[in-house]
């Protein structure tokens, strides 16, 4: 008995050593990715001789030039209209919970409509203001699947439409030279020209995966794939409202072929709440280093994010530990106090042919702590590709196909048997653990210009982790209107 004591004590000392190397190595690095995007161009622009100096400045020079030939917007208005109808027929579920997903057939709608409003008002200086009307559920109140299948449906829902001011931020690009490049006129970004080598800060309201762990196949839930865990790594839980959306600032120091990026978010005030903390007394910082690269002439993009969230969160361990002490049932709520979560996501992406690309995503994170502003995951895995419809003569269309596989950590999965709710889950037991599998699979048809339906249908296996419900099949149906 003593050599189990003390072998066990061995294992919480090596998982500890885990948690605090992890955090230092987040922390290194966000501190590192923040020292070269900031200081790096700073101090080389102070030390170059004076030849340099006016090498820097007819670079500027030239930009502005290149800027007036342009012409860069003064401003801009764009718009989009997106309804989304998910459903499913009834599944095997011997029990569930308060956040199951509901095993009878079920269907459920959202739609929202924004405006994306852009002013510029200095050189490389612009404002964005995105209002938006929203209105609609996820199935089951957004619950029951650790990887969510619509990206479209908030943490909210609400049967009469109502009106946010989803993003409203500022936007400050600083030229280093290098070739003039042209910056196309899109939702949230004005025309206009940049050099190669540039710096941009990002301060305000808007969403962490504006900036952070963007994929061009897979992150935009209007227009590619819908589940959580396949547009974005299911780990990173970036801090957020229940709308998905927070304040805070990033920079992102960009050359030819890398970027560093460095951001501070402010958290919610309790985790999955739709008010943010006041004062930014729970923080997220989060660095993410970017390479560009050709294969055979093929564009590819690897990134490595790291984040450290510090805030309120509950111990699993504490939380059963209290539900075993006074007979109840676990709740991280009872057991919250200033803790740290970090984790890692690595997100790549491959051009193999001018209408067919491939990527992945893989990241994990602490598992001690409670998930607090996206989702239940611990450790993910998920892959695809996305084809274009150049072959059948249909180039606006696209065809997408992509898995992802969720784990939770030991002391997550022991709080969910005992009863313990999440974010997103909880199905009152957890007998039977196992990976969640999802399959995800749409065809977006572009109807005429600016109007795409899709028909989308996800299988998933283990919904909540749990091997005694489903599998589910998911039918889903968008459509997508944008000026």
């Amino acid at each position: 008995m003593q050599r189990l004591v003390n072998c066990e004590h061995e294992i919480n000392i090596g998982r500890a050593t885990g948690n605090r190397l992890l955090r230092l190595i987040v922390m290194q690095m966000f501190a590192c990715t923040l020292y070269c995007t900031l200081a790096w161009p700073l101090c080389a622009a102070q030390e170059l001789k004076p030849g340099d100096r006016n090498h820097l400045a007819s670079s500027d020079d030239a930009s502005q030039g290149a800027n007036d030939a342009v012409g860069p917007e003064p401003w801009n208005l764009q718009g989009q209209l997106t309804f989304v109808k998910q459903y499913h027929p009834s599944f095997t579920s011997p029990y569930q919970g308060t956040n199951s997903l509901t095993p009878g057939r079920n269907g459920e709608e959202t739609t929202d409509a924004t405006l994306f409003v852009g002013v510029r008002l200095w050189s490389g200086g612009a404002l964005y203001i995105n209002p938006e009307i929203d209105q609609g559920f996820g199935l089951s109140d957004t619950l029951g699947v650790a990887g969510f299948p619509s990206g479209a449906a908030y943490k909210v829902g609400q049967s009469n439409p109502y009106l946010r001011l989803q993003r409203a931020f500022l936007r400050q690009r600083f030229n280093f030279g290098g070739e003039s490049q042209t910056i196309s006129p899109t939702a949230n970004e004005l025309g206009g020209t940049q050099t190669a080598d540039n710096v941009t800060v990002t301060a305000g309201k808007f969403s962490v995966t504006d900036v952070f762990d963007t994929n061009t196949y897979a992150h935009d839930p209007r227009g590619d794939f819908l589940n959580w865990a396949i547009i974005d790594a299911a780990p990173f839980d970036y801090a957020a409202d229940a709308w998905g959306y927070t304040v805070g600032a990033a920079v992102e120091w960009t050359r030819s072929w890398w970027t560093l990026r460095a951001g501070f978010f402010d958290l919610s005030n309790v985790p999955n709440s739709k008010t943010l903390e006041p004062g930014f007394k729970e923080f997220a910082l989060i660095g993410e280093a970017e390479g560009r690269y050709e294969v055979s002439g093929h564009p590819g993009k690897l990134k490595l994010l790291g984040f450290f969230n510090y805030a309120r969160m509950g111990s699993y361990n504490d939380a059963v530990g209290l539900g075993q002490a006074t007979g109840a049932t676990p709740d991280t709520a009872n057991v919250r106090r200033y803790a740290s979560r970090a984790g890692l996501a690595l997100n790549g992406e491959q051009e193999v042919a001018p209408d067919l690309g491939i990527f992945a995503r893989a990241g994990f994170n602490q598992g001690g702590e409670e998930a607090y502003d996206f989702t239940d995951v611990n450790k993910s895995v998920s892959l695809g590709l996305s084809l274009k419809g150049n072959r059948w003569h249909r180039a606006q269309d696209t065809v997408g196909l992509a898995a992802a596989f969720n784990d939770l950590s030991g002391p997550a999965r022991a709080y969910f048997a005992a009863g313990g709710l999440g974010i997103l889950i909880g199905d009152g037991q957890l007998p039977h653990p196992g990976w969640e599998r999802i399959v995800e699979t749409f065809y977006a048809w572009q109807v005429v210009e600016h109007l795409t339906l899709t028909a989308d249908y996800q299988y998933v296996v283990n919904p909540a982790y749990n091997r005694d419900r489903g599998p589910v099949s998911i039918l889903g149906l968008r459509l997508h209107g944008e000026f």
